[in-house]
């Protein structure tokens, strides 16, 4: 992929800065749009490959879209709330859960109008917790492939000018937003902006914030960008912003090694299951791929395999991150549960019983002691498997916001001319990982990012007033 255009910023007052070049990008596209000068800056000249959009699998959920009509889907916003809620335990902040769930139809459908995404509708496998097919996502399934198609649009608009690397320091606030600092390999440079977007994502990759916020996940595997350090939280502190559910988290219970790449869980979605090394499954995998990520720590000492056939294997071709998964050399192959054991070191015994098992749930012969229930079908014929650990790959609390992504003070007061959004902001995932649906997080990254486009271009009026 080419490497985006880099342009220095000018000395003149920018409508909006833009702090993290990942779901931040749709909120440059929509103001540019909209009329404003936009200044987009990254800390890592790397952005395009090493950010959490990009290295997502690009699932977004749109409740209502043309995609599902076209399909025979019925779905709305109000049925994915309900949705979030029944995941979440009720514990969601319902603003954001109800602007997220409300916003996602147009943001899905913008995005292919406007930032020329191929959007199609997921319809081969079920998302846990997602009641119907709605998560929307390009060909290959990549967030590479999506974030290249952002970077080409923006490169189109004129109005959009990009820093990398160049970090964000520091914020001018007097009651109103006045400009931001930044840190380049040439020193630093004072910008005055009029509004600031917070797309710096979360702290996940600061091992103390995460020992401190999400202790269960301390042991586990980071598998995100290294730009994710709490840069919003230090920022927001300053500006005297509130925060909220910061034990908020996307776990993954599937990312194989040696290589790390993402093994997915459409594999178990299509049927598959994990393993520990004695060849025993230890939970009911199908309960999401985010909690079952302390599953994995807990239960199989952060060590597991998961099981597949040739026809599970075929299905997640489909994904660019399982191909690569397949391209380390993780898929190991055994005509029978032995020959897969003796390849593997899972315990031979344990591993045949507990294929014989399984292939008696999946036909319903028997229920499932773990209380899964849905199987797309029962093993068959040459068995692979994949040796995977769990990971923390994202958080899902932050500083406190509005419906227009807004940061919000403790006293419920916007902090003028500043927003939020991804993982710098609160999401809709509720307490701990329990609460995560597929595509939560960049529904909440692009979403908020149109939305704070749309309120700073709303509220700069005549004379250049600013977001309040």
């Amino acid at each position: 992929m080419d490497e985006p255009r880099v342009e220095d910023a000018d000395d003149e007052r920018v409508d909006l800065v833009v702090a993290g070049a990942g779901g931040g990008l749709v909120a440059a596209l929509r103001a540019a749009e909209l009329g404003l000068s936009v200044l987009v800056v990254d800390r890592s000249e790397h952005f395009a490959l090493g950010n959490n959009t990009s290295m997502s699998t690009a699932m977004i959920p749109g409740a209502g879209s043309r995609w599902q009509r076209a399909a025979g889907v019925a779905d709305d916003a109000g049925r994915f709330l309900d949705d979030v809620r029944r995941k979440t335990g009720g514990s969601a902040d319902p603003r954001v859960a109800a602007t997220l769930a409300g916003v996602s139809a147009r943001l899905v459908e913008w995005l292919a109008d406007h930032a020329g995404l191929d959007l199609d509708l997921v319809t081969d496998f079920d998302y846990p917790g997602h009641s119907v097919w709605r998560c929307h996502t390009v060909p290959d399934r990549s967030g590479r492939t999506m974030l290249a198609a952002l970077l080409a649009a923006v490169r189109r608009r004129p109005e959009i000018d990009l820093m990398a690397p160049a970090e964000l320091v520091d914020v001018e606030h007097d009651g109103r937003l006045r400009g931001v600092t930044l840190r380049t390999p040439h020193g630093t440079e004072s910008v005055p902006a009029r509004a600031l977007l917070l797309a710096t994502n979360g702290f996940a990759g600061d091992p103390d914030l995460v020992r401190r916020h999400l202790p269960e996940m301390a042991g586990a595997l980071y598998h995100g960008s290294e730009g994710s350090t709490g840069d919003a939280l230090r920022l927001g502190g300053a500006l005297g912003a509130a925060v909220a559910q910061l034990d908020a988290y996307q776990g993954h219970a599937a990312v194989a090694m040696p290589g790390a790449t993402l093994a997915g869980w459409a594999t178990v979605m299509h049927g598959g299951f994990l393993v520990d090394r004695a060849g025993a499954r230890f939970g009911d995998e199908t309960t999401g791929y985010s909690e079952y990520a302390s599953v994995v720590l807990d239960r199989a000492g952060g060590e597991a395999w998961i099981v597949v056939d040739r026809r599970i294997h075929e299905a997640c071709l489909a994904f660019r991150d399982y191909q690569e998964t397949v391209a380390t050399g993780a898929v190991r192959w055994g005509d029978s549960p032995a020959e897969l054991a003796e390849r593997t070191g899972i315990d031979p015994q344990g591993l045949a019983a507990t294929v014989a098992e399984t292939g008696l749930v999946a036909r319903g012969e028997r229920p499932d002691r773990f209380g899964r229930t849905h199987w797309e079908a029962p093993l068959a014929g040459a068995l692979a498997a994949i040796s995977v650990r769990p990971a923390l790959f994202h958080t899902q609390g932050g500083l406190s916001i509005d419906e227009h992504a807004r940061v919000l003070r403790p006293d419920g007061g916007p902090v003028a001319g500043v927003y939020a959004a991804g993982g710098a902001a609160v999401g809709m995932s509720g307490a701990g990982a329990g609460g995560y649906l597929a595509g939560n997080g960049l529904l909440a990254a692009l979403g908020l990012s149109l939305l704070a486009a749309e309120h700073a271009a709303g509220t700069a009026g005549e004379g250049g007033a600013d977001p309040d």
